[in-house]
């Protein structure tokens, strides 16, 4: 095996147990003990782990926190009451639009009672799931393949999404400061503005943790959504400085 390819393994092993040791590693891979010790110092100069006495464990990071697998876990019940709540804001016979996000991701679990419907989206785990229910006519943006945020990105999609029309879009972000929302991507910023563009009007699906936290690129201010859906736990000071701004909150 490569030693790309076998980081990266390494790293979907901690994704999923969250931490491992040098001597499992070791044999899982057959290569020697100083061999996963280089493998591990590569990936934590990286800052995608944290070296411990005798093995790794997952280091908290913009770059490990936007990996999909890691998304769905974090506050996931939240997530889904979100999602729920958004999807009473879909009507049968409408086209709407849903973004790589875990959170705006969750909707595809509760549309099966709104068809017809017809969805555009460029998150495969989206995908997957409602090509199987009749009713439902979904419009797969193509692009290049992100493992990483397990949807598809770039000039292609963005070009697909600017000849189509939607009547709501549904987005996610990773970070909110003050009265705007950032993603620590830019390829996927660029993404997301266009389905905002794409879309009559769009909504925002961000759970209470998001709220002041910080994320490297600056998406839109959160006025550019007809609400913001999160849920009732929202700090009271985050919940004011957006009520500050104008901006419409909903509060599940």
């Amino acid at each position: 095996m490569k030693p790309d390819d076998r980081r990266q393994e390494i790293m979907d092993i901690l994704m999923e147990a969250g931490s491992a040791s040098v001597e499992d590693l070791s044999l899982r891979f057959s290569v020697s003990k100083m061999t996963i010790h280089r493998d591990l110092d590569d990936l934590e100069q990286a800052g995608l782990l944290r070296k411990v006495h005798g093995g790794a464990s997952i280091q908290s990071s913009a770059q490990f926190e936007s990996d999909f697998r890691y998304r769905e876990k974090m506050a996931a019940e939240e997530k889904r009451q979100l999602a729920s709540h958004a999807a009473t804001l879909v009507e049968p016979g409408q086209i709407i639009i849903i973004d790589d996000g875990s959170t705006a991701g969750g909707l595809a679990d509760h549309l099966a009672t709104i068809r017809p419907l017809t969805v555009i989206t460029n998150n495969l785990s989206v995908i997957v799931k409602l090509t199987a229910i009749p009713g439902i006519e979904v419009i797969s943006l193509g692009g290049q393949y992100s493992r990483k945020f397990n949807g598809f990105f770039g000039i292609v999609t963005e070009e697909t999404l600017s000849s189509l029309r939607a009547d709501i879009a549904f987005l996610s972000s990773s970070a909110i400061q003050g009265a705007a929302a950032y993603h620590q991507d830019q390829e996927v910023v660029k993404t997301k503005r266009q389905m905002m563009r794409s879309a009559s009007r769009s909504y925002l699906l961000v759970d209470h943790a998001k709220f002041g936290k910080p994320a490297l690129h600056f998406l839109t201010g959160l006025d550019g959504f007809s609400a913001v859906i999160t849920s009732d736990r929202i700090d009271a000071g985050h919940e004011a400085a957006l009520s500050d701004a104008g901006i419409s909150i909903i509060k599940v």
